[in-house]
C-alpha cells in the first residue's frame, strides 16, 4: 500500500497540495492520504473540503483525518512536514520581536526565523523519531520553514531518517524564466528539458546559469535580468550588484542587501505580512466550510506558495518511480561542492531517484556569496543546537553570529524577549 502521511494536514495549502496527488494518480498509484494537525477543529474544516475535493474527481485514493500523530504516520511510504508551531500568530509574533528591537522581522530569517526554528525543530524531530519507530524507510519531506534549518537538525540530530528539505522559490525562479522567453520566442519550452544552476543556503541562494537541453541560455537570461533590475516587482536588485555578480539573487537576500530600505518598510507595518495572511487564511476556511464547494478558490494564490503541490508531488513521483529527475531540494552535499564542509546541508541540484537523492557537483559561490554563506551556517548549526538541548549559551551564540542579528551588548535583551514571547513552545529552555 502506498501511503502518505501530510503532519499539518490542517493548513490552507493542503487543496493545493492534493489537487498535485490527484494530477499524478496514474503515475503516483496512491492509496491513502492522511492529513494530521494537533488542531482538530482546523482539520475537520480543511479535511471535509479534501475530500469532498477528493470525491468530485473521482480521486483513486483515500483521505484519511487524524490527530494521532504516530498512528498517522504508521506504515507511510512518504511524510511531508508543512506545520506551524504556534500558527499564524507566533509569526505576527516573529516579525515584531524584530521590529521592537530595529531588526529585519521576518520569518525565515533573522530573529524572527530563530524564534520560528527553536519552536519546529523539537516537533519535526519527534516526527522523525515516529518515522523511525512505525514508518522505517519513510522518505520525510520538509517543507516547515525555515526549511534549510530544520533540515540541517534532521541531517545531525535524526540522521537514521531519510530526509530532505524543499522549497518553491527555485521552480518559480525556472517557471518565471521561461514565461519570458516564451513571450519572447512565441514557443513554449517544457520544464523538464530546462536546468536551473543554483546554489546557497533556502532563502540564501544565488542563480547563476539555465540551460534548455544542453544549451547555455544565461546571457540571454542574465541580459533580461539587468533590464528589469531595481522593479521591486520584479527584480528588487540593483543593477550595479547585478552586473558585478552576474548572478541573480534569491529574493529573500534583500534583507542582507538592502537592510536599512527593508527596516524603513517595517516602520510602515501594519499590516505585517502574517497579518495580512491572518485575514487570507480567515476568507479561505470560510470558503473551505461552504458544503458546495468543492474545487480550490482563486483567492488561494493570494497565500503564497506557487507551485507548491508540484514541488512536493514531482519530488515523491521522481523517488517513487525511479526517474533520474534533477531537482532542487536541501540535503547535506557530502563533498559535491569542493572546499565547503561536506556536512553542510545546501540548497542545490539534485538527482532524484529510486535509490534517494544524489547531490550533483557544482562550483563553490565566489567569495561575495560564500562568506555570508558561511556566516549563516554557522548561525543555524549553533540554532539547531539550541533548539535540540534547551541551551541558552549556543542561542546567544546563534544570534551573535547572524549578520542581520542584534549588536553584541543588544543579544542578551533579544534573546529574553524571543524566549519569553515563545515560553509555551519552548519548555527545554525553562526547565
Amino acid at each position: 500500500m502506498l501511503k502518505v502521511t501530510v503532519i499539518g494536514g490542517g493548513s490552507t495549502y493542503t487543496p493545493e497540495l492534493l489537487n498535485g496527488f490527484i494530477e499524478r494518480e496514474v503515475d503516483f498509484p496512491l492509496n491513502e492520504l492522511w492529513l494530521m494537525d494537533i488542531d482538530a477543529e482546523r482539520l475537520a474544516v480543511v479535511g471535509a473540503f479534501a475530500q469532498r475535493m477528493a470525491a468530485t474527481r473521482n480521486a483513486s485514493f483515500k483521505v484519511v483525518l487524524s490527530t494521532d500523530q504516530k498512528e498517522a504516520l504508521r506504515g507511510a511510504s512518504y511524510v511531508i512536514t508543512q506545520l506551524r508551531v504556534g500558527q499564524m500568530t507566533a509569526r505576527r509574533e516573529d516579525e515584531y520581536l524584530g521590529r521592537r528591537h530595529g531588526l529585519i522581522g521576518q520569518e525565515t530569517t533573522g530573529v524572527g526565523g530563530m524564534a520560528k526554528a527553536l519552536r519546529t525543530i523539537p516537533v519535526v524531530l519527534s516526527v522523525a523519531r515516529d518515522i523511525e519507530e512505525v514508518a522505517p524507510g519513510a522518505l520525510l519531506v520538509n517543507f516547515a520553514n525555515p526549511s534549510g534549518l530544520v533540515t540541517e537538525a534532521l541531517f545531525r540530530y535524526a540522521p537514521e531518517v531519510d530526509a530532505v528539505g524543499v522549497c518553491n522559490v527555485s521552480l518559480t525562479t525556472k517557471m518565471a524564466f521561461l514565461e519570458k522567453m516564451a513571450a519572447l520566442s512565441g514557443e513554449k519550452i517544457d520544464p523538464q528539458q530546462a536546468r536551473l544552476k543554483v546554489l546557497g543556503l533556502n532563502h540564501l541562494t544565488w542563480f547563476y546559469g539555465f540551460e534548455v537541453s544542453g544549451q547555455d541560455l544565461w546571457p540571454q537570461i542574465m541580459a533580461g535580468i539587468l533590464a528589469e533590475a531595481g522593479d521591486p516587482e520584479e527584480i528588487p536588485f540593483d543593477r550595479d550588484t547585478l552586473q558585478s555578480l552576474q548572478m541573480l539573487p534569491n529574493y529573500y537576500l534583500k534583507y542582507y542587501y538592502y537592510t536599512t530600505r527593508m527596516l524603513a518598510e517595517q516602520e510602515k507595518w501594519p499590516p505585517s505580512r502574517a497579518e495580512e495572511v491572518l485575514e487570507i487564511e480567515a476568507d479561505l476556511l470560510a470558503q473551505y466550510r461552504d458544503p458546495d464547494r468543492a474545487e480550490p478558490p482563486a483567492d488561494l494564490m493570494k497565500r503564497g506558495g506557487a507551485y507548491y503541490s508540484t514541488v512536493a508531488t514531482q519530488l515523491l513521483n521522481a523517488h517513487y518511480n525511479d526517474l533520474d529527475e534533477v531537482h532542487v531540494v536541501n540535503v547535506r552535499h557530502n563533498g559535491a561542492v569542493a572546499g565547503w564542509d561536506p556536512d553542510w546541508v545546501l540548497e542545490m541540484p539534485c538527482r532524484v531517484n529510486a535509490h534517494g537523492i544524489q547531490p550533483l557537483s557544482a562550483e563553490p559561490l565566489p567569495p561575495a556569496c560564500s562568506g555570508l554563506v558561511a556566516q549563516v551556517k554557522a548561525y543555524e548549526i549553533l540554532a539547531a543546537q539550541a533548539a535540540v538541548t534547551g541551551d541558552r549559551n549556543p542561542a546567544y551564540q546563534a544570534l551573535l553570529a547572524h549578520p542581520l542579528g542584534p549588536s553584541a551588548d543588544q543579544v542578551s535583551a533579544v534573546l529574553e524577549d524571543l524566549l519569553e514571547t515563545n515560553k509555551p513552545y519552548l519548555p527545554a529552555f525553562f526547565e
